[in-house]
């Protein structure tokens, strides 16, 4: 069902920039629902979230997860006019 991908070097095309909006590695700690998934990671990567999480006490996977989940939030579609005011109304009710 999975294939691997195939790399060639080529142009990239357009690139945009992302203003910096990740947090601190010690921000990223705290519970909340989760589905688990499996994703292969560089070791680079992993190497540096182990170690931001022993020196704050936690999970890498925790701080993994809420990295992901502050880029989530950043890059969300904020609501429409309507669908905001149907949930202002239904508040007000």
């Amino acid at each position: 069902m999975s294939s691997k991908s195939k790399y060639i070097d080529e142009p990239v095309g357009p690139v945009k920039v992302v203003p910096d909006f990740l947090p601190l590695p010690e921000e990223l700690a705290f519970k909340e629902e989760s589905v688990k998934v499996t994703i292969s990671l560089s070791k680079e990567s992993i190497e540096f979230f182990k170690e931001e999480a022993k020196k704050h006490q936690t999970q890498y996977q925790k701080m993994i997860r809420r990295l992901l989940d502050a880029y989530t939030v950043a890059h969300k579609q904020p609501l429409t006019k309507r669908s905001s005011r149907r949930k202002k109304r239904a508040a007000d009710r």
